[in-house]
């Protein structure tokens, strides 16, 4: 009895941080939008906030001997070709989805946004979990994954009905962001089989704020240079507009840690709940309104996790007991 108990607490600690950062999203979503709101550019914000983030992780990299233990890790494996180099480019579809947020958004609206990105990302959960590319191994399509998948996708759904606002164009921009979305589910296998290698997340975290800063200010920089954005100095305040790099730090690190216990498919579902859950909370307490349709979506949401989205419980113990919690 004692040797299930383990697995078992460790999983419900696992979809307890799913969950967690999942709701940690809503707030980051909140702070990067009104940061954009500040400067006029949601390009410039996400700079600003990848900025933030890839600063805390640069010094935490530089203090903690671990992290940078498991860079050299990484880099290594890499060279040595026992590991592919796919696993340390996760930052490139971070990346995209700051860049395809900030151009579709204001085209079609932030419903039909998220439910074209988590469209993607769920069904690219399916396949990645099927062909076994995250670091918890091969599961197989079956008809529970499906049937969660589904739900998830109709959390979302139902939470953003009432609220489209789709524009001329509609159906190529929603096309790309079922892309986007699909290319978030591959980061985080990528991130999962980081981490894996290194047995510390920070690592993942870090290469992926490196490599998607770089982008976004590489787009900056043509924007500037082509007149279609005018630069802003960063807001000098409040504080809190800056938190979404530090949510997005904490978010890559814990979704790199529980990926490979639990699959991508379990870790999307869990997200996605955690993120509607807190959009709830933050809509209660900020305007003291009630959504009827964001209540329906984060229940359906919760039940797509309990129908199939920790995947096969006996499988996800026996990877629980073979890793050790970082």
């Amino acid at each position: 009895m004692a040797g299930e108990s383990r697995p078992t607490g460790v999983l419900l600690v696992m979809a307890a941080s799913g969950l967690a950062v999942g709701g940690l999203s809503a707030v980051q979503a909140r702070a990067n939008g009104t940061l954009a709101g500040e400067v006029g550019s949601g390009i410039e914000a996400a700079a600003f906030s990848f900025a933030v983030g890839l600063t805390l992780l640069t010094i935490i990299g530089l203090t903690v001997a671990r992290v940078r233990r498991g860079l050299v890790t990484l880099v290594t494996a890499i060279r040595s070709g026992s590991q592919p180099r796919w696993i340390a480019l996760g930052g490139i579809s971070g990346a995209l989805f700051i860049t395809t947020q900030s151009l579709s958004v204001p085209v079609i609206g932030v419903a039909l946004f998220s439910v074209a990105l988590v469209g993607g990302q769920i069904a690219a959960s399916l396949l990645v979990d099927s062909r076994g590319w995250s670091p918890r191994g091969r599961q197989p399509i079956s008809a529970s994954r499906v049937l969660a998948a589904l739900l998830g996708l109709g959390a979302v759904a139902a939470a953003a009905s009432g609220r489209w606002d789709e524009g001329v164009g509609a159906v190529g921009w929603a096309v790309l962001c079922v892309v986007t979305g699909a290319a978030v589910a591959w980061q985080q296998a990528a991130n999962g089989r980081a981490t894996a290698v290194t047995r510390e997340p920070l690592v993942a975290a870090w290469i992926n704020f490196m490599l998607g800063f770089v982008l976004v200010l590489i787009v900056l920089t043509f924007s500037i240079l082509l007149g279609r954005l005018e630069p802003q100095a960063p807001p000098s305040g409040p504080p809190w507009l800056y938190v979404g790099g530090v949510i997005g730090a904490l978010f890559l690190a814990a979704t790199a840690w529980i990926v490979g216990r639990i699959g991508v498919l379990a870790v999307t579902l869990l997200v996605t709940a955690g993120q509607l859950a807190g959009a709830l909370v933050l809509d209660l307490l900020l305007t003291d309104v009630v959504d009827g349709h964001l209540v329906i979506g984060v229940l359906v949401a919760f039940a797509a996790v309990v129908t199939g989205g920790l995947g096969d419980r006996r499988a996800a113990a026996r990877a629980a007991t073979s890793q050790s919690i970082s």
